[in-house]
């Protein structure tokens, strides 16, 4: 039987992270999140520190202190985020070939578009991000609106670069649904009985 792949793209500051944490747990599958920046660090040879400055900021890295082994040295010694997207491409297309799993964000919709998943966009109104991200972070309300503003402009361009697509258009996706409607836990279950009744969850 197919694997069950369940690829969540969200707002910063929506409970993304925790809802897709809610449903690994209720489904009994793994999360990747950052842990999928380790494993493509561990399977390249680059350190883990590159791909925390991709996932940062898309520009080009000089690689010379961050090497862990010459597996992949090139004669310029730099390596842009073509070559870090092509990783951990490769390792989300493993992750989904061997189980069933969560993956949050890395445009694994996108990567995974030939495979039957769940492809899922979370999202919740601005005042409501603002709130959470201030009480999460200890920031101000204008701290916060400038943060989301940030990553989300960091998120899109990373998306949209990579995809050429468009990040949170809903014609990406198989469901969007906002957040702050049923909350944390209920936003998990009513995208896992979604993904039941579409067919494309199977455990």
């Amino acid at each position: 039987m197919e694997n069950t792949i369940i690829n969540i793209g969200r707002q910063f500051g929506s409970g993304g992270r925790l809802i897709a944490n809610e449903i690994g747990r209720k489904l009994g599958i793994h999360v990747y999140d950052n842990e999928l920046i380790s494993k493509a660090a561990e399977q390249s040879g680059f350190s883990r520190e590159l791909f925390v400055k991709s996932d940062e900021n898309r520009s080009l890295f000089s690689v010379s202190s961050f090497f862990s082994s010459s597996r992949f040295v090139h004669s310029e010694n730099y390596v842009n985020d073509n070559v870090l997207f092509k990783i951990q491409s490769e390792v989300i297309r493993s992750i989904a070939a061997k189980e069933s799993a969560v993956i949050i964000g890395r445009c694994s919709d996108y990567i995974l578009r030939d495979m039957d998943c769940l492809d899922v966009f979370i999202t919740a109104p601005v005042e409501i991000r603002k709130k959470m991200v201030a009480e999460r972070s200890g920031l101000s309300d204008g701290e916060a609106a400038a943060l989301i503003q940030k990553k989300e402009r960091t998120r899109s361009t990373y998306y949209n670069f990579f995809t050429f697509g468009d990040w949170g258009q809903a014609s990406n996706y198989d469901l969007c649904v906002d957040s702050s409607i049923l909350g944390i836990e209920g936003t998990a279950d009513m995208i896992i009985d979604f993904g039941r009744k579409a067919g494309k969850i199977r455990i």
